[in-house]
């Protein structure tokens, strides 16, 4: 059976056909690399709007039963930036580590960094995952945090992921 992959990208511009969505694109090709289980994707462009982020985070975890949703985008500081705030409304579990750990990686390379507000939860048997928008961030924060993600998705009660160990190496703990 494959595991589905929710993938958002949250931008008023993308929703709006004004730029092509490239930071969805970009969690699709890196996971493709990832990835050696069978998975497909479920995917939308949403405007920077928080109720309409939360159906959709509702629908793709409670209707389409993704095991993992990556959002990007929508989590600085700019008024119209929900994400996080989307994320939290929906789910029972915030898991701080997560953005935390994003940050800490996305220093190494800007400054800029203490103002993204990223972060994850859970949403019954769904992790819930928030980038920022830019695909070398993307790829950057999703190198640092993904070797925990099939784990998490085992704890939660979702499907085997497994990982290309040659690309990144999923961290579960060896069974005593």
């Amino acid at each position: 059976m494959k595991a589905k992959i929710g993938i958002i990208n949250v931008s008023d511009r993308a929703s709006q056909g004004v730029y092509e969505d490239i930071p969805g694109k970009a969690i699709v090709e890196t996971l493709k690399e990832y990835l050696i289980s069978e998975w497909e994707s479920e995917y939308q462009v949403l405007p920077d709007e928080q109720h309409l982020l939360e159906d959709a985070l509702r629908f793709m975890a409670d209707e389409q039963e993704c095991c993992l949703i990556i959002t990007s985008g929508g989590t600085g500081p700019a008024p119209r930036d929900v994400t996080p705030e989307a994320t939290e409304a929906v789910c029972q579990k915030m898991m701080p580590g997560f953005g935390e750990l994003m940050r800490q990686e996305s220093l190494k390379f800007v400054p800029t960094a203490i103002l993204s507000r990223q972060t994850a939860g859970i949403r019954n048997k769904t992790l819930i995952l928030n980038l920022p928008g830019k695909p070398k961030a993307i790829r950057e924060c999703l190198d640092a945090v993904f070797p925990a993600i099939p784990y998490c998705i085992d704890l939660i009660g979702g499907p085997y992921l497994e990982c290309n160990p040659d690309i990144i190496k999923a961290f579960r703990p060896k069974s005593n």
